[in-house]
C-alpha cells in the first residue's frame, strides 16, 4: 500500500491525540460548526443532500471517528460507510456508531468496487493530501462513486501550505472542487459555498459533484 509522511503522523501519536480532541456528539459537532461558521453542520447537510434518498449507498473518506457519519444517520440516511487510515480511530467508530461500517483503509486504494456508491464524501482530509498525492486520491474517490461526489475543506483561490500544531507538511489549502474538474472529466460542479470563519480570515468551501449520466 502506498505510504507518505502524511500517513505515518496520522497513524502516529499525533493522529491519536486529534482523534481524542474530536470525540463529539452531533449536538456538539454542530456547535462547533455555529461557532466557526455561523451554520451548523446539520443546516448545510440539508442544503446540499438534503434531497438526496434515504436509502443512498454513501461512503466518508478519512471518517475519523464517524462524527459526520451519525450526524447523517441522525437525519434519516442507512447506507452508510466510513474508511478511515489510523486503527485506533476505527476502534472508537465501533464503540459509537451502530449500524455503520466503517473499516480501515486508505483514500489511496478504496476497497470497494468502481461506482459501488451514490455519493462519497470528505471533510477536512483533501487538506492532509501533499500537492504530490492528492490527484491520485482524488481519482480513487471519483472511481468509487456512481453519482456525486461532496466535500467540505479549507479553501484557496491557489495552493497554501500552512503551519499545522506547529508542524509543516501536513496541511494544504486550494480550491478542492476545480482540483476534481481538473482530474476527473467526466463530473460538473452542481453547488458551492464559500464560507468565511467568523475569527479570522480562513475560509472553507462545501461542494457537490456530479458524474455526467
Amino acid at each position: 500500500m502506498k505510504q507518505t509522511s502524511q500517513m505515518d503522523a496520522w497513524t502516529g501519536e499525533f493522529g491519536r491525540a486529534y482523534t481524542d480532541r474530536n470525540l463529539v456528539s452531533p449536538q456538539e459537532l454542530d456547535a462547533r460548526y455555529l461557532e466557526r461558521l455561523g451554520v451548523t453542520r446539520r443546516a448545510l447537510n440539508e442544503e446540499f443532500i438534503g434531497a438526496l434518498d434515504r436509502g443512498s449507498r454513501i461512503l466518508e473518506v478519512g471518517s475519523n471517528v464517524g462524527d459526520q457519519l451519525v450526524l447523517l444517520q441522525e437525519m434519516g440516511f442507512t447506507q452508510l460507510y466510513g474508511i478511515e487510515l489510523q486503527w485506533y480511530a476505527v476502534e472508537l467508530s465501533k464503540q459509537r456508531c451502530r449500524g455503520i461500517n466503517i473499516i480501515q483503509g486508505s483514500a489511496f486504494d478504496i476497497p470497494f468496487r468502481d461506482g459501488y456508491f451514490d455519493l462519497v464524501f470528505t471533510s477536512g482530509v483533501l487538506i492532509h493530501f501533499a500537492p504530490s498525492d492528492i490527484g491520485e486520491a482524488l481519482r480513487e474517490i471519483h472511481r468509487t462513486s456512481r453519482r456525486f461526489i461532496w466535500g467540505l475543506e479549507y479553501f484557496a483561490p491557489q495552493y497554501q501550505q500552512v503551519r499545522y500544531r506547529d508542524r509543516e507538511g501536513l496541511l494544504w489549502k486550494t480550491d478542492f472542487a476545480r482540483l476534481y474538474l481538473e482530474h476527473c472529466p467526466d463530473i460538473r460542479l452542481v453547488k458551492r459555498s464559500t464560507l468565511r470563519w467568523i475569527e479570522g480570515s480562513n475560509e472553507d468551501a462545501m461542494f457537490l459533484l456530479e458524474r455526467r449520466q
